[in-house]
């Protein structure tokens, strides 16, 4: 008998390195809480959210160890929903930032605090490796301030002594990734990138696929929805999906080497999501977004 391809499939797959992905992942920031700062999520839903991504054929979950609520950690909700986790699923967290137990943002993380990062979410995650670590660059160390070449080869020191598998970089310019590469092999960049959002981006996106690099926007549907609504509503009733399904087609149709971690508390936003992997866009649809 013949296994039904499940819905995360339909876009295809991705090597991240060594591992290969379904280009529709998963989000982890709005397990905790909806919005950062706002009121803990019901962890029941949470816990379904997550069980019913891993049903739909999601293998690519994007997490941190600073998402986390009053009453909700991203990584905890994790654990709980999916460990024993399966051989195909990919863990993805990002280090640089940090929070402390009252959830302030500390500074950015020196070199050598960075090994500490990991541990932290290696504990949470239950895990003895990260499949993939993002070196996110914030905090006193933004774009277009100086090299990252100490942090990233601390993460690469990582990597050799077996704590992770794979290396990206993330909220990045093409200098940070030309650096990173020297030093270690990437197999991501995550930077906010939508329809009408952070544009700027556009030859970074093209520059990765040249490379062989994944590029893995975020805020894919939440970032800058007001100048081209008309134009998703307008494609959107084409093919009987939502805006937000529209968004999240656009991004995939923007490359193969791209990929999708929308993320949501809610089971049938979920759905909605996944399922935008199966919407494929025309050449009319492509020119009229452009338009708006």
């Amino acid at each position: 008998m013949t296994q039904t391809a499940l819905p995360a499939a339909a876009a295809g797959t991705w090597q991240l390195g060594s591992l290969t992905v379904n280009r529709i992942g998963f989000g982890a920031m709005r397990l905790a809480t909806s919005i950062p700062g706002g009121p803990s999520r019901d962890r029941a839903t949470s816990l379904a959210v997550l069980r019913r991504a891993i049903e739909l054929g999601v293998n690519h979950i994007d997490t941190a160890a600073f998402y986390f609520s009053p009453l909700r950690s991203a990584n905890e909700l994790i654990t709980s929903a999916l460990a024993p986790y399966g051989d195909d699923l990919v863990l993805t967290t990002k280090v640089g930032p940090g929070r402390d137990a009252s959830g302030e943002w500390l500074p950015y993380a020196r070199p050598e605090q960075l090994r500490g990062q990991v541990e932290e979410n290696l504990r949470q995650l239950g895990r003895d490796h990260i499949d993939v670590v993002n070196l996110r660059i914030g905090g006193g160390l933004e774009r277009g301030t100086g090299p990252i070449s100490d942090h990233f080869g601390a993460l690469a020191e990582l990597r050799e002594a077996g704590m992770i598998r794979e290396l990206g970089i993330s909220n990045v310019g093409p200098e940070h990734l030309a650096e990173a590469r020297a030093i270690a092999p990437v197999v991501c960049v995550q930077n906010q990138y939508g329809l009408n959002a952070r544009r700027e981006d556009d030859e970074l996106l093209r520059l990765c696929g040249a490379q062989g690099v994944a590029f893995v926007p975020f805020f894919a549907v939440a970032s800058g929805q007001n100048s081209v609504d008309e134009q998703v509503a307008k494609v959107a009733g084409r093919h009987g999906v939502t805006s937000a399904q529209v968004r999240l087609a656009w991004t995939l149709a923007q490359g193969d080497h791209v990929l999708a971690i929308p993320g949501t508390g809610d089971v049938g936003h979920l759905e909605q999501n996944v399922a935008a992997g199966a919407v494929a866009l025309t050449d009319e649809d492509l020119t009229d977004l452009a338009a708006g």
